[in-house]
């Protein structure tokens, strides 16, 4: 049975809430693609991998506005949007990165199946804590994006004991009270934000192109625009207090 359109009392039509509910299907859809990029893990795709998760980091992308725009909320109230994305997103930036982190040689032998743990436990964690996100699209932490953290292990390909203590540190991070850019959503330093995303999305897709064999400065690139993420909002807010 329809539900009433609370906005103007009038039913909404069957098309539009069965618009609605086709985002859910799509943002669910993403499950389906982190089960291909588990497949592509287990076989050591690793590029392959990537290119799925790159998938489902578009899925992930597109699935919010398309959502607003189609007022799901309103039209399948029966369906929480909200849980449906946390548990697709904890398995394609937690689940699947942590696999492939655990599994992927980079690691210490001995240390490679605890912090793969750690990266799951704390990643289920950090998805539960209603922190997570500040009014203003901030990230509390590092914001559990180990997909890209996985990214840049398999391009830095450093030796096995730093990229180990790298990996503990980001673990680490996840609990500790620093800001991080929404790359989309924040309002502060978009349009260089934006600008920056779409440079690093040319130059990722250039990277699994050739298979993780790319130039120093392609490498450089990745990295300095990882660390502008990661640190310019802290930066901000230290040289303000500092005046302050």
């Amino acid at each position: 049975m329809d539900q009433p359109n609370q906005g103007n009392g009038v039913e909404a039509r069957p098309a539009a809430r069965a618009a609605a509910f086709s985002v859910h299907v799509f943002t669910a859809l993403g499950a389906g693609v982190a089960l291909l990029a588990m497949l592509e893990a287990v076989r050591e795709h690793w590029v392959g991998m990537f290119w799925w998760l790159g998938a489902a980091l578009v899925i992930d992308a597109i699935d919010g506005p398309l959502a607003r725009r189609l007022d799901v909320v309103r039209l399948q109230p029966n369906w929480s949007g909200d849980v449906l994305d946390l548990v697709v997103d904890f398995v394609t930036y937690v689940f699947v990165p942590a696999y492939a982190v655990t599994a992927s040689g980079l690691l210490l032998p001995l240390a490679a199946p605890l912090l793969g743990i750690g990266i799951a436990v704390s990643g289920a964690l950090y998805f539960a804590d209603r922190r997570m996100k500040g009014s203003d699209n901030h990230f509390r932490g590092f914001p559990g994006l180990w997909n890209v953290a996985a990214f840049y292990l398999f391009l830095l390909q450093w030796p096995p004991a730093l990229s180990s203590l790298a990996i503990a540190l980001l673990i680490a991070a996840t609990f500790l009270p620093f800001h991080v850019l929404h790359p989309v959503r924040t309002v502060r330093l978009r349009p260089l934000t934006l600008a920056l995303i779409a440079l690093w999305g040319v130059l990722l897709v250039y990277t699994l192109i050739n298979d993780f064999d790319v130039a120093f400065p392609v490498k450089a690139a990745l990295c300095g625009i990882a660390l502008y993420v990661a640190m310019v909002d802290s930066a901000i807010r230290l040289l303000r207090s500092i005046k302050q």
